[in-house]
């Protein structure tokens, strides 16, 4: 048995790395993935105002700013029972959509691509073949010019030719596992340039409405501030034309990548390569109108489609028995000392390997985010996402279980982009209407001394799953924090219970084609989008007991 240690794991937010042990077939047995840096926002806010609770939990990531200021901010509205404008719900979800279509694409091209494309086979391309690649997928290719490609080609061969790869150095190029043509890798590297200027123009589209971005700022407990942006009506139009923009981008290159990295591994996602154990989860929302949502809430055990059991919050717990908390006060800090050769203490049965706590539900680790959202929408029946999954299974051969992989996983996040650039007119429509018939609130007055000590939950669903806040207030404080976000689900370590989370699951059964380039580890770990440092909880280095929750629904 070989031991092979990835440390750190680059190209995600936050710190993680991953310790696998493959027999001599190159076939993994066992995984240990590890959050590796604390980080304690909840133990800042303890004592503040809960008024002040957004703009802090929003530093918990750089990149989920504006999912944890609204998670937070819900909250506490929930803990006073206050009723949000329609105008401040219709302007917030325009807000998290422009960050599910700005993460989703910018995770894919920035972050995961090169997981798939090798880069010196791509210089060996042809621009005009590459040209007719394209039209494989897409009717109306994105920038489709044997010309455009050229210049792409240019461009790569000055980073080489100045010996500054940037991005492009330290790749595991000439892998075997990369399977791409050479036309094929230069359409999907053509893109990765044009995700670039994708990215800025979608974050223009969320500081309309939250004064900048990252950590927008316009969001307040009982509404929003940002009435004047929508009472502009230039300023509603510049919003609707970077979605139009976006959604251009996502129906002629985003989708069709998808559908040729599909056909490329075909027989990968058939044979569940980076597939975990099939229990999914997601708490629904974002309202389409009275009736509908966007997303579907519900339970996946085991890959049964037919059985979606009611999403229900009492059943989360959460434990620390591998993670370096003390056993009996999981907010003391408990941290043991790597062994000698550098490797996590993972020999042994109960030994503690990482900062990342392990959220349970109902005792079982559970798989949260595009993925999840997908399997259960299409499995109850959601319009809004069975007509465009059937549309892609049905295009790329492909059946459900299929999704069920590391490609899926991406697969299913482009799904659910392009679900979202249909949904977001409707909504830019509602509010549309609302200024037009002169609904313009954006604010609800409240009074906080109504309750001297009260408690408020919430579970948003964001671009890497569900995530939870939770605030337990007292004389207009906050007495305790806690926020269970997705990659602390999909993260988990095993608890003494052996059963591994997501990452964990998807590594157990890889099969690797040279164990001193694990680049098969990098694509199951990246197809999650991680980001460790929404994962990782706080602690009190003096040892007192900070908070005891106990969660209920109604």
């Amino acid at each position: 048995m070989k031991k092979i240690v990835i440390d750190p794991i680059t190209r995600i937010e936050g710190h993680l790395r991953a310790e696998i042990q493959v027999n001599e077939k190159g076939i993994v047995q066992e995984a240990y993935v590890s959050g590796q840096l604390f980080r304690g926002i909840e133990l800042i806010l303890k004592n503040r105002d809960p008024r002040d609770a957004g703009l802090l939990a929003g530093r918990i990531c750089g990149v989920c700013t504006n999912s944890h200021f609204r998670g937070s901010i819900q909250a506490v509205e929930n803990a006073y029972e206050i009723k949000t404008p329609k105008n401040a719900s219709l302007i917030r979800d325009l807000m998290s959509m422009a960050l599910f279509i700005q993460d989703h694409v910018v995770h894919f091209y920035q972050l995961h691509l090169l997981d798939y494309v090798d880069v010196t086979r791509a210089l060996q391309a042809n621009a005009k073949q590459t040209s007719k690649e394209a039209h494989l997928y897409c009717n109306r290719p994105f920038r489709n010019s044997h010309t455009h490609y050229e210049a792409v080609l240019q461009r790569v061969e000055n980073f080489v030719q100045a010996g500054r790869l940037g991005p492009f150095s330290n790749g595991y190029w000439g892998h075997k596992a990369y399977r791409l043509s050479s036309e094929q890798n230069l359409l999907l590297l053509s893109h990765y340039f044009e995700a670039l200027k994708f990215q800025v123009k979608i974050s223009k589209a969320i500081a309309i409405f939250g004064g900048k971005t990252p950590h927008p700022q316009s969001l307040v407990v009982g509404g929003v501030t940002s009435v004047a942006d929508m009472l502009n009506p230039q300023r509603l139009n510049d919003f609707l034309f970077i979605m139009k923009e976006a959604s251009d981008f996502v129906n002629r290159a985003y989708i069709p990548d998808m559908k040729l990295l599909a056909k490329v591994y075909k027989k990968q996602m058939k044979r569940g390569e980076g597939r975990a154990n099939g229990n999914f989860l997601s708490a629904g929302g974002y309202d389409i109108d009275e009736q509908t949502q966007l997303f579907s809430s519900g339970v996946i055990y085991a890959h049964d489609f037919d059985n979606i059991e009611v999403f229900d919050a009492s059943k989360i717990s959460e434990e620390v028995k591998q993670a370096w908390y003390n056993n009996e006060n999981p907010n003391q800090v408990e941290y043991t000392d790597l062994n000698p050769d550098g490797s996590l203490k993972t020999t042994y049965h109960n030994d503690k390997y990482s900062w990342v706590k392990a959220p349970r539900y109902g005792g079982q680790t559970m798989e949260t985010g595009p993925l999840a959202r997908v399997f259960i929408g299409y499995a109850k029946g959601n319009e809004t996402i069975t007509h465009f999954t059937h549309e892609f299974l049905e295009a790329c051969q492909l059946e459900l279980m299929d999704l069920s992989s590391s490609v899926g996983r991406n697969c299913a996040r482009a799904i659910e982009t392009q679900i979202i650039c249909e949904y977001i007119f409707k909504l830019i429509s509602n509010l549309i209407q609302n200024v037009k018939y002169y609904d313009t609130q954006t604010w609800q007055a409240y009074d906080m001394d109504v309750y001297s000590q009260t408690a408020g939950t919430t579970f948003l669903e964001v671009p890497r799953g569900m995530l939870m806040h939770h605030v337990q207030i007292k004389n207009q404080r906050i007495q305790n924090y806690q926020v269970i976000a997705p990659t602390t689900w999909n993260a988990s370590p095993k608890n003494g219970d052996d059963k591994r989370a997501a990452y964990e699951e998807a590594l157990v059964g890889l099969q690797l084609h040279d164990v001193n380039q694990p680049l098969e580890v990098l694509r199951v770990l990246h197809s999650f989008d991680p980001c460790l440092a929404c994962a990782v909880h706080v602690i009190d280095c003096q040892g007192n007991s900070m908070a005891h929750y106990k969660l209920t629904t109604g």
